[in-house]
């Protein structure tokens, strides 16, 4: 068993509470379970309780046997001083408060359903990948709905979250903030903190001083991310276009004083990439973008979905058309931004900046934009969304698609079923 069993007993009060009593024998009825304190000390902080007949209010601590007090010293901690009930699997020995007078415990073992931590057991240790697949189908489908949306709300927070420090960086700069995490969206994982680190070091108020000329704003990218250098260890290759990139991007980065924040070929990767996802090209495509675009964060925040789709359908300038890599031409045309790209910019830097804006500024009908945007892709197809469907769920959007994503990385493979709606659900409904 582990302590997060008992952290969900308590939590929900489910255990028999008729003749309630501590191990010293003193009656005992719960007032108020406190709130559940994932940092340091105490396990509940603001609980209430009335033991025998007087009114307690402070901490809860909850171990799965009594000792674990005095094994961690918790005596000896100041931060424990305030708790006023000790919540336990097993008394196996008196629980001890500085003073030494014995703490009142409550003991579990003999008020919870068996049939209850035998359902957990199996949750807990079957080899199923999603360890409820052989129940699943026995859950509610409203219990179901309930998780999803439940895990998509954390999905979207986190991914806000860690876009806030970008904006706290910033100095609440929305628009800086929005030309970062575009530009890390479009290093597409492989190349993400590259293009982050890029756009860190070239601020978009140089590149506005360039918006109406594209060729300026691909010499000021691709020059400052070392990619108009030779490739190390390769034959130079040159031609007329590259060798004047190279010249005006010399002397933009001297105008702009950007001398250090130049980056070189080896910090990016092109290895086991297509070459449509090459940073050169996606260099280009982003420059294009900036070109065609007086303002990145009026056109997330105040678009709707198909205008917006429309607006992010760029093309690279004419010579990234024919050319993958400088100098070097390609046997056919270049892709311009494809569908999946741009259904991947909406998933991954638009939505999770409208959920940031709605928290910062507390409007909720960014919220509901983000997520209607959602409601507007098609389901991505991966080996995680497959093994779903095999359980019956029907993934038809990428609303459902990120909830179930979320869900099977951040519950179901680290076995959090006691964090789920479908994991409470099987183990209080064991067949």
């Amino acid at each position: 068993m582990k302590e997060d069993f008992l952290h969900f007993l308590w939590l929900f009060q489910y255990f028999d509470k008729k003749d309630l009593c501590t191990t010293q024998g003193e009656t005992l009825s719960v007032l108020q379970v406190g709130n559940h304190n994932a940092n340091a000390g105490a396990d509940f902080s603001l609980g209430k309780v009335k033991i025998g007949g007087v009114d307690w209010a402070g901490d809860i601590e909850i171990h799965l046997k009594s000792s674990d007090w005095n094994a961690h010293q918790h005596q000896r901690n100041p931060a424990y001083n305030n708790v006023i009930l000790h919540v336990v699997w097993q008394d196996d020995a008196p629980a001890l408060r500085a003073d030494n007078t014995p703490m009142p415990t409550l003991e579990l073992k003999g008020r919870t359903d068996p049939k209850w931590l035998d359902q957990y057991q199996v949750l807990l240790n079957n080899k199923d990948v999603i360890p409820c697949a052989r129940q699943f189908a026995s859950v509610k489908t409203i219990q179901k709905l309930a998780m999803l949306d439940k895990a998509l709300a954390k999905r979207l927070e986190d991914k806000a979250f860690l876009l806030r420090a970008l904006l706290v960086k910033n100095k609440q700069d929305w628009d800086e903030t929005t030309y970062q995490v575009l530009a890390k969206n479009f290093g597409f994982k492989v190349n993400s903190e590259p293009f982050l680190r890029l756009s860190q070091g070239l601020p978009l108020k140089v590149l506005r001083k360039s918006q109406d000329n594209i060729f300026q704003l691909e010499a000021l990218l691709l020059g400052q991310a070392g990619l108009l250098d030779d490739k190390p260890n390769a034959e130079k290759v040159e031609d007329e276009y590259i060798a004047r990139l190279r010249k005006e991007h010399h002397f933009l980065q001297r105008k702009h004083r950007l001398e250090d924040e130049q980056m070189s070929y080896e910090h990016w990767k092109f290895m086991r990439l297509r070459p449509t996802n090459f940073p050169t090209i996606r260099l280009a495509q982003f420059a294009s973008l900036i070109h065609q675009q007086q303002n990145l964060f009026s056109l997330f925040f105040n678009n709707d979905y198909k205008t917006l789709v429309k607006k992010l359908q760029v093309s690279q300038s004419a010579y990234w058309q024919q050319h993958y890599t400088p100098g070097k031409a390609a046997k056919k045309s270049v892709p311009l931004l494809g569908k999946g790209s741009i259904e991947n910019i909406v998933i991954n830097t638009v939505v999770p900046l409208l959920v940031l804006y709605a928290k910062e500024k507390k409007q909720d009908e960014y919220m509901e934009r983000a997520t209607g945007f959602l409601e507007y892709i098609k389901a991505e197809n991966n080996h995680i969304l497959r093994m779903w469907e095999d359980l019956g769920l029907k993934v038809k959007t990428a609303f459902d698609s990120q909830a179930l994503i979320e869900l099977y990385n951040n519950f179901c493979t680290p076995r959090k079923c006691l964090q789920c709606s479908i994991g409470i659900s099987i183990i209080k409904n064991p067949n």
